[in-house]
């Protein structure tokens, strides 16, 4: 005989284990003491019964550790919740022999949609009828499982005080219940939760006939679907079966057990045990394990303290006298210690500011839990993200937890191509998504000898950075101007054209796969061959690499699932391709594996009713997180759901309570409460308050206690990101001294004009090169539209250098149009932008013929030179003049502005030399075209906007005056030269900060002007 005997004794065989001890460990010791001295066979034949597959991974590894080393053969170890058919206990008995196939998912939800399309209502978008899909399978779900019969009577339950909504949602659902199963018959499929729960009937039905005669063991389940508490039933009822339930609570009071609700963790055992007509008296003790009374007392004192805080709201009306009473009880029994301090040992509360700072709390106690040897740690949240947080801040260490949540597709590699390549068939020139697709690892393109990365990188440089192109000829022609020398840079040595020719290539090969996919749309297509279209995609792009690993099988999953459950749905556009695609990617998450320490582990909160470690973590315990909000049926009112016989919505409240309470009665506990989430203030989980106020309550009754708060967690993880100890150290304002040689010997007027006001820039620009760079995909913003007025303006002159035409206006038009769509101005902003380029080219015919009248010869983007002695060597200054006009006694030198133009004051005062400079490389002679030295007489900003006032022309300096400013500017820039000249002048960031607000530089985040002009205490200037 062995040493324990679960099928003796009065039949039916119920037990429990407490809630205080670990479940598979105590079923796993119960196991093998019932195996006793048998032979190590007697084990083979027996089958254990577990809700799902990770507990049945979890007891298997159980079992195997306390064997310790004794042979043994395993039983046979099955998920209740998901029954193959050709496994014990099915076979031999070929239940499902009869019963039609399931319908795959995705097929489902595809033929789901097409039926409300075709028979309810054909104005639904198929993203819409997909998201009514839903709802209406998770109803049939629902009904399917708790077996409610004639589901089609939810059409009568409406009567005339309902809602009109409900009206609707009852009509509907009548419909649906009664076309979906014709439509499944017509497939030769069945819904898989019916199945389920048939398979699991005929289970039930059949045992109760013949009971199995080898051993069976169903063990944590609650029984939660009926077909599951009647297999648990027939199960109980057999000579060598038996049912083993998780943390029933076998000392609660009977008066509230008889009043639990729906919202109590004991609900759901309390139902099953009514369905089985068992009292709950009946049920029996599990083996226990020998474990030290101390241990054993504070695991019983937990138990009763969380059981206690969690009791339904109507038994709480005196907790002051129920706690007396625990006290009371203990003493009678002979306990020294006070009950309520002895379940609190072990049991800490960390209250943080937010999600972050939780994160890195809880990480830095995983990690601190491998300091120990063969302890283990497990984090419990029902929040992914916290989860990933949680995840990503063990990298610091190299520890990969193994987490039970898995990762969403979207965010592997597999699964990111698969949604970029659906996205950019709906976009096919949008850089950020052409820049993701060419940089994902798994895409190769064949550019013979070239390398990939290099073209990659010309590509993003000179085709995708500034306004957003228009199409793949955009790209190619700015590939091109890229290769070509201009007025303004010499020709690019042969390894560039070499590069750029590669890149070429590679834009080709980009056009042809996506445009091939784009040709199965016109506009639209069916959804399979949609996905179709996109799977050949992926293939050009990665070849067979993209369904490589779990990621790229789940890849290739969800894509043969479009393919094949596809055309139900119906016809798609492009865009509503790219958005269920990203749906679907998002929700179809993938379990790869690779967890580095299994020491750690990251589970969801249903998984901590079984698996247990030395140290629980539990996080999240704020309310609509742990526990959520009651789910909102988006058909069905309360009233409505009762009278179907579907539960209510609370219901999933008490499982959710239970598996608090069986997580909340381990050894050593951490409650994690984020006291702000998404920036909002949080409120702490109902168990959360309610065992603080049990607390509280013992503490005005008897000695005070309090549940542990570890705050030197919270300042050691704070430390882990905290700046160095003392006051902070802020950056001053940036003043390199670079060596002379290494200063600019020339510079463009605009340059000059940023030296004056930021001298910063220009060190970053000419001694560190470092060339700002444009947005990928950057907006059309006022530099692009003053260039494009200023190349208009360039065109008509160089085109009508003297006489204007009849239709001015209209030329005029045209260019500006034309160099604004070159820009990147897409249609929306072309709607703006035209009424505005007719109001411009109207005023601009006006300003030219005015001009014009007065006999002047017109010099347009010219570029002047000129060079001076300074002590470090020759100095250069140039220019390029958007406009000259010479006349007989003089000459106008004009800038043509989108936006203000600088004041007299910026002029006169060096802030603004940009028309002072030019005009002084004019009177040099520094522009070939005027044939020597011209006296400027005039210097003239003339405003284009468009608007109400759609131009003005302001003269800054006219006559004699204006020569004079050219000579002061000219001046200064000398006595700037010479003063930048000695090696201990530096280039201040921003030294006229008046211009700081406005004209923000591309170099303030390098010089980190934030902190030291307004965080640090400044310059004492």
């Amino acid at each position: 005989m062995s040493g324990f005997e679960p099928f003796l004794g009065a039949i039916p065989h119920w037990y429990a284990i407490p809630a205080h001890r670990p479940f598979l460990e105590d079923l796993a010791a119960g196991v093998l003491a019932w195996l006793g001295d048998l032979p190590p066979e007697t084990l083979s034949d027996a089958t254990i019964l577990l809700p799902n597959r990770r507990a049945a991974r979890a007891f298997t590894g159980a079992l195997s550790k306390l064997s310790q080393g004794r042979p043994i053969l395993l039983p046979q170890v099955r998920p209740l919740g998901d029954l193959e058919e050709d496994e014990p206990p099915f076979t031999p008995g070929a239940l499902g022999l009869d019963l039609p196939p399931a319908i795959p998912a995705l097929t489902r939800r595809f033929e789901m949609a097409r039926m409300i399309v075709e028979q309810f209502d054909a104005s639904l978008s198929p993203i819409r009828a997909l998201d009514l899909a839903d709802a209406l399978g998770g109803f049939l779900d629902s009904c399917q499982l708790e077996e409610i019969q004639h589901p089609e009577r939810i059409a009568t339950l409406v009567d005339g005080e309902m809602a009109e909504h409900w009206e609707r949602s009852a009509e509907f659902l009548g419909l649906a219940v009664e076309a979906w199963p014709k439509r499944l018959a017509e497939l030769g499929l069945v819904d898989p939760a019916w199945r389920r729960a048939t398979l699991l009937r005929r289970l039930a039905d059949l045992w109760d006939r013949e009971p199995p005669r080898q051993p069976v063991i169903a063990a944590g389940s609650t029984g939660t679907v009926p077909a599951a508490g009647d297999v648990l039933k027939a199960v109980a009822r057999a000579p060598l079966g038996c049912v083993v339930l998780p943390g029933l609570d076998l000392d609660l009071d009977a008066g509230v057990w008889d009043r639990l609700d729906e919202q109590h963790p004991q609900s759901a055992m309390k139902r099953l045990l009514d369905r089985c007509e068992i009292a709950r008296e009946s049920v029996r003790p599990w083996f226990r394990p020998a474990v030290p009374a101390a241990v054993e007392a504070r695991g019983l004192a937990r138990q009763r303290l969380v059981n206690e805080a969690l009791r339904p709201a109507e038994a709480t009306d005196d907790w002051r006298r129920a706690i007396r009473d625990i006290r009371s009880a203990a003493a009678a029994r002979g306990e020294a210690r006070d009950p309520i301090a002895e379940g609190l040992q072990g049991l800490s509360l960390l209250s943080v500011r937010a999600e972050e700072e939780a994160a890195a709390a809880i990480a830095l106690m995983m990690r601190e839990t491998l300091e120990t040897p063969g302890k283990t740690c497990a984090l419990v949240t029902p929040d992914q993200a916290l989860g990933r947080r949680v995840a990503a801040r063990l990298e610091r260490w190299g520890v990969i937890p193994d987490s039970s949540a898995g990762a969403p597709l979207s965010r592997l590699p597999a699964g990111a191509l698969v949604d970029l390549c659906a996205r950019w068939i709906a976009d096919p020139v949008q850089p950020h998504l052409l820049l993701a697709v060419v940089k994902h690892p798994l895409v190769r393109f064949d550019l013979g000898d070239a390398p990939q990365a290099a073209a990659v990188a010309a590509l993003e440089e000179h085709a995708l950075r500034g306004p957003r192109p228009r199409d793949f000829a955009v790209l190619r022609r700015r590939l091109l101007e890229a290769v070509q020398p201009d007025r303004r840079c010499k020709a690019p040595p042969e390894w560039k054209q070499a590069r750029l020719s590669a890149t070429t290539r590679l834009v080709d090969q980009l056009q042809a796969a996506v445009e091939a996919a784009i040709a199965a749309f016109t506009p639209d297509a069916d959804l399979n061959v949609a996905a179709s279209a996109l799977t050949r995609l992926i293939e050009t792009l990665a070849g067979q690499n993209a369904w490589a690993g779990p990621d790229g099988e789940a890849a290739a999953a969800l894509l043969s699932g479009l393919i094949e459950g596809g055309a139900s749905l119906g016809r798609i556009r492009r865009a509503e391709l790219a958005e269920l695609v990203t749906s679907l990617a998002k929700e179809n998450v993938v379990r790869t594996g690779g967890a580095t320490h299994p020491s750690l582990r990251i589970l969801g909160a249903i998984e901590t009713r079984l698996v247990r470690a030395d140290r629980m973590i539990l996080a999240g315990l704020e309310e609509g997180v742990w526990p959520q909000a009651a789910p909102t049926d988006p058909f069905l009112s309360r009233p409505m759901r009762k009278a179907l016989g579907l539960p209510p919505p609370e219901r999933r409240l008490g499982q959710t309570a239970q598996d608090f309470v069986q997580a909340a009665c381990a050894d050593e506990v951490i409650l994690i409460h984020s006291e702000r989430r998404g920036g909002q203030p949080a409120v702490r989980s109902r168990w959360l308050w309610r065992l603080e106020m049990l607390t509280r309550g013992a503490n005005a009754v008897e000695t005070p206690v309090a549940i542990a708060r570890p705050a030197a967690v919270i300042d050691w993880a704070r430390a882990l990101d905290a700046p160095p100890p003392g006051p902070p150290q802020f950056a001053k304002r940036p003043e390199p001294r670079p060596p002379v040689h290494r200063r600019p010997r020339s510079l463009y007027v605009t340059r000059i004009e940023r030296w004056v006001r930021d001298p910063y820039a220009i060190y970053a620009l000419w001694v560190l090169g470092l060339e700002a760079m444009e947005r990928p995909g950057a907006s059309a913003e006022a530099l692009a539209r003053g260039n494009a007025v200023h190349a208009a303006i360039e065109r008509l002159t160089l085109d009508w250098p003297n006489d204007l035409p009849d239709d001015c206006e209209a030329i005029l038009h045209d260019h500006l149009l034309r160099e604004l769509g070159a820009r990147g101005f897409e249609d929306a902003a072309m709607a703006r932008e035209a009424p505005l380029a007719r109001n411009c080219a109207r005023w601009l015919t006006e300003f030219e013929r005015r001009r014009r009248a007065r006999g002047v010869d017109i010099l347009v983007e010219q570029q002047g030179t000129m060079t001076f002695d300074a002590p470090a060597g020759p100095f250069t200054v140039k220019a390029f003049a958007d406009r000259i006009e010479l006349a007989s006694d003089g000459a106008a030198v004009m800038d043509f502005k989108t936006g203000a133009a600088p004041s007299a004051k910026q002029v006169k005062s060096g802030f603004a030399p940009q028309l002072t400079l030019t005009a002084a490389i004019l009177a040099d002679g520094g522009f070939k075209d005027t044939n020597g030295p011209v006296t400027p007489d005039e210097l003239t900003y003339v405003r284009v906007v468009g608007r109400k006032t759609a131009g003005e022309v302001v003269t800054r300096a006219s006559g004699s005056e204006a020569a004079d400013l050219a000579q002061a500017a000219l001046d200064g820039l000398k006595r700037r030269v010479e003063r930048f000249d000695d090696e201990n002048t530096p280039y201040v960031s921003w030294a006229a900060p008046q211009f700081m607000g406005n004209q923000g530089g591309n170099y303030d985040h390098l010089a980190r002007v934030w902190e030291w002009s307004v965080i640090g205490d400044g310059d004492e200037e």
